[in-house]
């Protein structure tokens, strides 16, 4: 999750979100490159001494000026194309979860397995006194094995939210009336943290999500226990 003074992406937990972080670092080099060498252009024309009274026009430079862009956009638009089609591609999925938005919580229900269902509240930290995450933590967790592919819907009842867990890589908006279909692949155990990132009203950034992730064993131990 995201800490005091993270000026950074957050570790990533999924191979999505790995490709994402890539996608950043290759655009982040290509604009470091264009910001200097336009510095030293706009540098360089303000300290030289260089005057041509009857220049008229340049066609090769003005050439040059309109391919070189172009290409620079190539570099960033074929990457950019190929990881949205990875993240829309889902392939036999083990099981899926559907998310409700509502004001102001959260309901799933895992319909793979006797339609087990439950809402996700913010836990009030200063009436529990527990050692939770402030405006972050939720009363039920979301249980989801590591290591598989899982399918995600998501709708929501009333006004738009915003499933969104930045670890992961994962930001769906939840619209009344529409389902939303997402993926999930979690490389690793451990509690990811998201929150509801549409300005959906009053409280719209009290809606937390967290994913607990086990293993496989672990995650049919708790269907067996709460069915």
């Amino acid at each position: 999750m995201a800490t005091w003074s993270n000026f950074n992406l957050q570790n990533s937990a999924s191979p999505l979100m790995e490709q994402i972080i890539f996608f950043h670092d290759h655009t982040l080099v290509i604009l470091i490159m264009i910001t200097i060498l336009v510095s030293y252009l706009m540098l360089n024309l303000f300290f030289n001494n260089y005057i041509n009274r009857f220049l008229l026009e340049g066609q090769m430079i003005e050439l040059i000026w309109t391919i070189i862009p172009a290409i620079t956009l190539i570099f960033i638009a074929l990457p950019s194309l190929r990881l949205l089609y990875l993240l829309d591609e889902l392939n036999n999925p083990l099981i899926t979860l559907k998310s409700i938005g509502h004001q102001w919580y959260w309901s799933y229900e895992y319909s793979d397995f006797n339609n087990i269902e439950f809402d996700s509240y913010m836990i009030n930290y200063e009436k529990e006194n527990l050692n939770n995450f402030r405006l972050l933590d939720v009363d039920n967790r979301i249980i989801l094995p590591m290591n598989n592919q899982i399918r995600i819907l998501i709708t929501a009842t009333d006004v738009i939210h915003s499933w969104t867990i930045p670890s992961l890589g994962i930001k769906i908006d939840a619209n009344p009336g529409r389902l939303n279909q997402g993926n999930l692949f979690i490389n690793r155990p451990g509690i990811f943290f998201g929150q509801c990132s549409e300005i959906c009203g009053a409280n719209h950034s009290f809606m937390p999500i967290v994913i607990e992730s086990i293993n496989i064993k672990n995650f049919i131990n708790w269907i067996n226990n709460y069915s």
